[in-house]
């Protein structure tokens, strides 16, 4: 197998992987929720606070300036 056949199918999979993740992410109720510093994006290396899912790491929400301090206390 040739190096771009192999890119292609590791894309391949990699898409097929991003769309089970995102269905899994819709279908979650998002029982609980923490407060994680994560990627802005995900070819970024700027972090950002977001709440986050336990159960399926889905980003939820922004911590209000409060909530915010209590984490960077921590």
């Amino acid at each position: 197998m040739g190096k771009s056949q192999k890119v292609a199918a590791l894309l391949g999979e990699r898409q097929k992987i991003e769309k089970e993740i995102e269905e899994i992410q819709k279908s979650c109720q998002h029982p609980t929720k923490s407060i994680k510093n994560v990627r802005e994006r995900l070819d970024s290396q700027t972090m950002v606070t977001r709440y986050v899912c336990d159960e399926c790491s889905l980003i939820i929400g922004i911590p209000n300036n409060d909530e915010l301090q209590n984490f960077l206390k921590q």
